[in-house]
């Protein structure tokens, strides 16, 4: 189905009659991140965990309406709603139960599906190219109508999770809006807006149909640019022909977030730091809750592209991006901008719109690792900013030490010369000097030449292969591997259509970014903890 955008109400000021994409500037990410030692502490808020058993039944807005993928999402079987327990237990006491459905029904009933969105925000959305400060946000009939419309496609998809990204947390009517529209079509909201009273925020939803809430949290990162995450644990109460024993754990952790936009190459430092924070703390609430065989989905607006850091910095722990997986897409140059996502003011555009998936079987590196790898990747990228080779670099790095090998002192200065100590938003005290420990690899207080090629030069933060040969081996122990649930990606879609050949539209006035919408499929996996490496 073709997009349909209608104009929004006329208002009595001429310079506002074209909506003009005016935003801030995303840059291609080319660099990794870091955060001052003086930041403070990530701030986690636990909130009450919403219990699902009381359920209203789905209201208004959850027919059976063809999803916009042209594949009906079904829905559970009636009966399945919880509201209708109480009325139905004595009956089920002396009742045996009805025999599960066809294993072909059954496929159909456990798909899932996920949308991100980044759907702009009226406080940044500009109105005029000569008047920038005219936002879209004074106008109430064109936020209100742009923002109806929205929702409208949000619940004619009828997906199972809705993530969104510059949620206007600061205007009550909209947040009603939203959380009124969703909730009487069937689904739990959570909103959390940014810190500092930034305006802007994100929003969570889930359809009762299919998942029952088991906790929830929010990351406040307390950084520069006051970014926030949140983190959802949820367990499938679908049918599954994966599953009929129910014997596997059918839980799901799912993760929304916008990173900070990269304004400048030192900016994307914080950026991955930000996401460093979050695998940190999913790494941390898997540990805890024992939930090491327990897929995760990672959406938002990345604001960087398949070229950056943070994406090899993921595909290091084991993600990948579910768009590619479903059309087939490398991680390749060559396919870096066969699809994009979003178009800033000056014109240009790119990828920065992710769904990511980790199954519980995917092997990764240890997190630590994978953070020094993208530290040092960072480096390389700032010395070869400033026309340094990999010889010039490591003179650069000595600097005027008469011996042929780095020093801690010199090795410092030069991060500071490149702009990646010193800041507010830059490396650590302590995250400088662990680089170092891990450059220093015989630890003898000194890098030499070749410590710098292979640890700070050569240095790759790339995805782990898993060991196919080794798993299908008599000492893989299959009798001590657990069964648990994973997802295959059945198909994924990004709307407008056109942005899927790398084109944008200019009719499209909804966002300045597009939806992207991920169906997945649970499938039965062994999992052992010796396989996961981060964990």
């Amino acid at each position: 189905m073709e997009e349909i955008d209608r104009p929004p109400p006329p208002v009595p000021v001429t310079a506002a009659a074209a909506a003009v994409h005016e935003r801030r500037e995303i840059e291609e990410e080319t660099m990794v991140s870091f955060v001052d030692e003086t930041e403070r502490p990530l701030g986690l808020k636990q909130v009450a965990v919403v219990e699902t058993a009381a359920a209203n039944p789905v209201g208004g807005g959850c027919g059976n309406e063809a999803n916009m993928l042209n594949v009906a999402i079904p829905r559970p079987p009636p009966g399945n709603d919880a509201a209708c327990t109480t009325a139905t237990t004595a009956q089920q006491a002396t009742t045996s139960p009805p025999p599960p459905p066809p294993s072909s029904m059954a496929d159909e009933l456990c798909h899932i599906s996920c949308t991100t969105f980044n759907i702009l925000a009226p406080i940044y959305k500009r109105l005029d190219q000569q008047n920038q400060s005219l936002r879209e946000s004074d106008f109430r009939a064109f936020w209100l109508s742009r923002n109806q419309m929205i929702l409208e496609w949000l619940l004619m998809e009828r997906t199972s999770i809705i993530c969104l990204q510059e949620f206007w947390t600061g205007n009550e009517e909209l947040v009603h809006m939203y959380e009124d529209k969703l909730c009487d079509a069937g689904y739990f909201t959570f909103q959390l807006a940014r810190t500092n009273n930034r305006g802007d925020g994100l929003l969570m939803a889930v359809h009762k149909d299919y998942f029952r809430i088991l906790n929830y949290r929010e990351l406040l990162f307390n950084d520069f640019g006051d970014r926030v995450a949140q983190l959802l644990h949820v367990q499938l109460t679908i049918p599954s022909s994966c599953n009929r024993k129910n014997d596997a754990r059918q839980e799901l952790l799912i993760v929304n977030t916008h990173l900070l936009f990269p304004h400048n190459s030192s900016l994307s430092i914080a950026r991955l730091h930000q996401v460093y924070k979050i695998l940190q703390y999913v790494e941390t609430y898997q540990r805890e809750n024992k939930l090491g065989g327990v897929p995760v989905i990672l959406s938002g607006d990345w604001n960087g592209s398949k070229r950056g850091r943070v994406y090899k910095f993921l595909r290091s722990q084991g993600f990948a991006s579910s768009y590619d997986i479903a059309h087939k897409y490398t991680d390749s140059d060559d396919d870096a901008h066969r699809w994009v996502s979003h178009r800033n003011h000056r014109g240009n555009i790119c990828g920065v719109d992710f769904i990511w998936l980790r199954n519980p079987n995917e092997p990764s590196k240890p997190l630590k690792t994978s953070w020094a790898e993208a530290a040092f990747g960072i480096i390389k990228c700032q010395l070869q900013k400033v026309s340094l080779k990999e010889s010039d670099a490591f003179a650069f790095l000595k600097a005027d030490n008469p011996g042929d090998f780095i020093t801690y002192s010199t090795f410092c200065d030069a991060l500071r010369q490149v702009h990646l100590i010193g800041l507010p938003y830059g490396l650590s005290f302590q995250e400088t000097k662990d680089l170092w420990s891990q450059a220093d690899i015989d630890g003898n207080g000194i890098i030499d030449y070749e410590e710098f090629k292979k640890t700070i030069w050569n240095s790759s933060c790339c995805s782990v292969q898993r060991d196919d040969n080794c798993a299908e081996s008599a000492e893989f122990g299959r009798d001590m591997a657990e069964e648990v649930i994973g997802f295959t990606v059945k198909d994924a879609v990004l709307f407008p259509r056109e942005v899927e050949r790398g084109m944008w539209p200019e009719n499209y006035s909804l966002s300045d970014h597009a939806r992207l919408t991920v169906i997945f499929s649970p499938v039965r996996m062994r999992f052992r903890m010796e396989e996961r490496v981060g964990l």
